[in-house]
């Protein structure tokens, strides 16, 4: 707390964190140190702004950016701040993430961005993920103690000097994902590095427990993966981008994600209209989103299994069928029969009124999936399902849509990435994130407040 000026929470949330039990408590310790800011609903990439804002507006030196569902140890906050005082030059300091859920394993180390593919959470090549400290110790663990050069560090745990937030910018407003990794890319292309410390860490929800490729996430992943390669990408058409994308498109497809697809679709939309839209949609997209899941059966969420009709004997592929990916080399041909198999064969009237299995998330794969007409598939926490059901008609439109948008992208590329790059400056300025702050939090004081105190464990 000597180090800390301020502690600040964005809350953002409909359930208010002064509402919640203990908060009394918690702030007595904190005293005038803690601050509160509600605000709209702008994501993650809002909440991190009004940070890195709040910092900036206040004359910190660093702002730290937490995540809201972590478990920290303030020693890494001391050891943090010791190393950034050493660096010769403002050097953005990372902490590694430890799985919440299994304390001993160091599950993220630093990210890189693979130039190419723009594929999101890729780890360093000498990188091994999920590694448990307490089968191989530190000392028993060579690979461990080599120094490891990142693009990024996750922003559950990151600290920024302000002195790099005045020179590159706030965030872009992409609401959540890939505002992170961009403004790593952003950083290090003005001459600012980023260094995940080991011996700073905090535990935090590993993704193998979250499901946020598909549903509603899907449209700020695509969206926002674009726009990065847009930025930062040095091939031309963006390397492999454009032609995953479309890939990715047909892997939802013959899974009967429908509704994944669609806002994949949206997604695209607003992409070609061009970055004008990247700010009004922070604040009404989600709702949006939202709001469309109504026609889709693999969008609406059953806690309750038994709600679902019970499969019929033997209607199905047997679930303890060994179904494997595809070969590499066998890929194409393998999506080109399964996607005309799916358009020419109507599912039976049995397999639309009653599923054929229910599967489990870890079985949520594409490959799998496409053997069905009719399945119930629960989610990453197995904590309600989902019913898809195949439909020819959808799946002829979407691909449809979704090759003509590849094409034109391919297309219209080099048009794009000028016209993303000529307005970033614009979209990461103090003055326009100010009025999106102004429009979100009506009345709020956006300049530190009265005692122009500073951000989140910020110096």
């Amino acid at each position: 707390m000597e180090l800390a000026r301020e502690v600040l929470i964005v809350d953002q949330g409909s359930r208010k964190v002064a509402d919640q039990p203990g908060f009394a408590e918690v702030a007595a310790l904190l005293g005038p140190k803690l601050r509160v800011i509600d605000q709209a609903n702008l994501g993650g990439s809002g909440g991190f702004a009004r940070g890195m804002y709040e910092s900036v507006e206040n004359g910190s030196d660093y702002v730290l950016l937490l995540d809201d569902d972590v478990v920290m140890e303030p020693e890494s906050i001391m050891r943090m701040m010791a190393f950034s005082g050493s660096c010769k030059s403002p050097t953005i300091v990372g902490g590694h993430m430890f799985d919440l859920y299994s304390r001993s394993t160091l599950y993220s180390m630093g990210e890189t961005i693979d130039s190419r593919r723009f594929s999101p959470g890729q780890p360093h090549r000498d990188m091994q993920m999920r590694h448990d400290f307490s089968v191989s110790n530190l000392r028993q663990t060579p690979w461990l103690h080599r120094r490891f050069d990142v693009d990024y560090n996750g922003w559950w745990m990151c600290m920024i000097p302000t002195s790099v937030i005045r020179q590159v910018g706030l965030p872009l407003p992409l609401f959540i994902k890939w505002d992170d990794s961009e403004y790593g890319l952003r950083a290090r292309a003005a001459g600012f590095r980023t260094v995940s410390l080991p011996g700073a860490a905090l535990w935090h929800i590993s993704w193998i427990d979250k499901d946020d490729l598909v549903g509603w996430q899907a449209y700020f992943h695509n969206r926002n993966r674009l726009i990065t390669a847009l930025l930062h990408s040095p091939h031309p058409k963006g390397g492999n981008v454009l032609r995953e994308s479309f890939q990715e498109d047909v892997k939802h497809l013959v899974s009967l994600q429908y509704f994944t697809v669609h806002n994949r679709l949206s997604a695209r939309e607003d992409l070609l209209a061009g970055p004008a839209h990247l700010h009004p949609a922070l604040h009404g997209k989600l709702a949006e989103i939202l709001a469309r899941r109504g026609a889709y059966s693999d969008a609406q969420m059953l806690e309750d299994v038994d709600e679902f009709p019970p499969p019929a004997l033997g209607a199905g592929l047997s679930t303890s069928a060994d179904i494997q990916m595809p070969a590499k080399k066998d890929m194409v041909q393998w999506g080109v029969a399964t996607v005309a198999r799916q358009l020419l064969k109507r599912p039976s009237r049995e397999a639309l009124e009653r599923p054929q299995a229910y599967l489990a998330h870890i079985d949520n794969r594409w490959f799998r999936i496409a053997h069905y007409d009719s399945v119930v598939v629960s989610n990453a926490e197995g904590t309600a399902a989902s019913w898809y059901k195949r439909d020819p008609r959808k799946l002829r439109e979407m691909l449809k849509q979704s090759a003509s948008q590849h094409a034109r992208l391919y297309k219209e590329w080099d048009d794009l990435a000028e016209a993303y790059k000529s307005a970033l400056p614009e979209l990461v300025s103090t003055d326009s994130w100010r009025r999106t702050f102004q429009a979100a939090a009506p009345g709020q004081d956006h300049a530190g407040g009265p005692a122009a105190r500073s951000a989140a464990a910020s110096s």
